[in-house]
């Protein structure tokens, strides 16, 4: 499917119509996936535009005032953007095999229920009611330090981020890295060559790796690097909801 179809296909047509058994493999083997150009250029520039819109949104982080980075970003307020809400909505059901089978793996009890809105009733019966989806923008010197997305008891194992600027188009820098601590070992890097409209999946806590004598949880990070100049903005689409 090429990605011109992909631009005028509806989110849940155009996640179904990735390799799914492969982007299991990936993620089983590097903790991270990437759907090559699932949003579209004017999608992308739309979405990065809504940055400035106040209604749209529930609140405003500045990086640097906790420690977090340099840049900013903003948690959207429901009703979210309908992209927004369709992509959640429609990948969320393709990640809970993945998912309810690395909690098997790792020992965990927690299972995913079969749908989206299912799942975030739970996440709102124990409080956490503040939407998570969030709009990124980085300037020059900019940077995300490394860290996880955890907002209270009920966290989904699994996170999506798509690029909605152009590499040496609209900033240079500025790459999405992950980080993988396995016992008695020291971190293992992964930098995602993203391009506009490129998503990556990637494991937001933990995820289980196969030893010589079974599965093991890797403890798994996530960040931005310096972004050397230009302007950078990101479409973060994470499952659980927040307290």
């Amino acid at each position: 499917m090429n990605a011109q179809w992909r631009a005028v296909a509806r989110p849940d047509a155009r996640l179904q119509a990735y390799d799914w058994a492969g982007l299991a493999d990936e993620l089983d083997a590097h903790g991270c996936a990437m759907l090559e150009a699932l949003l579209s250029p004017k999608e992308c520039m739309a979405l990065a535009r809504l940055y400035a819109d106040d209604g749209r949104f529930r609140s405003r982080v500045v990086m640097g005032r906790h420690g977090f980075g340099r840049g900013e970003y903003r948690y959207f307020d429901y009703p979210l953007p309908d992209v927004v809400a369709e992509l959640r909505g429609a990948a969320y059901p393709l990640l809970v095999p993945i998912a309810n089978r690395w909690n098997a793996s790792m020992g965990l009890a927690v299972r995913y229920p079969a749908s989206h809105a299912e799942f975030i009733e739970r996440c709102h019966a124990a409080g956490q009611r503040r939407p998570t989806p969030l709009l990124l923008q980085y300037g020059a010197d900019d940077y995300n330090c490394l860290h996880q997305d955890l907002y209270g008891e009920h966290v989904f194992p699994l996170q999506l981020a798509i690029l909605l600027s152009e590499p040496g188009r609209d900033f240079s820098g500025g790459e999405f890295v992950l980080t993988e601590q396995r016992p008695r070992m020291q971190s293992r890097v992964e930098v995602v060559p993203l391009r506009q409209g490129d998503a990556v999946l990637f494991a937001v806590h933990q995820r289980p790796v196969q030893g010589t004598r079974g599965s093991y949880r890797v403890n798994m990070r996530h960040g931005v690097s310096r972004v050397r100049s230009g302007h950078r903005h990101t479409l973060g689409i994470i499952f659980h909801d927040a307290t």
